[in-house]
């Protein structure tokens, strides 16, 4: 019974303001989330990522980038700065 209780703590009531039509959808959703199992934070990430508008393909391509051998590789993207050269006009 202890875990029901703490459970219950870390729920909370909120109020939702959007068209009827989506009423139930959203109760669907939020107790769906509410469930906390792999699930769920599946589908929590996945709906961030939405909203955040990123793109699972996005999310591929940096990973993708990540495993590049010169990645760690302490390498300096910086260049000299120079004044240019002069030129007579």
């Amino acid at each position: 019974m202890a875990s029901r209780t703490a459970r219950n703590r870390q729920r909370a009531i909120r109020e939702v303001r959007g068209l009827k039509a989506d009423k139930e959808i959203v109760r669907s959703f939020a107790k769906r989330l509410a469930m906390g199992d792999a699930a769920a934070a599946q589908l929590r990430a996945e709906m961030a990522r939405k909203i955040a508008g990123r793109s699972p393909q996005r999310d591929h391509s940096l990973a993708a980038l990540r495993r590049l051998p010169l990645v760690g590789a302490d390498l300096s993207a910086e260049r000299e700065r120079d004044g240019g050269r002069d030129i007579e006009l």
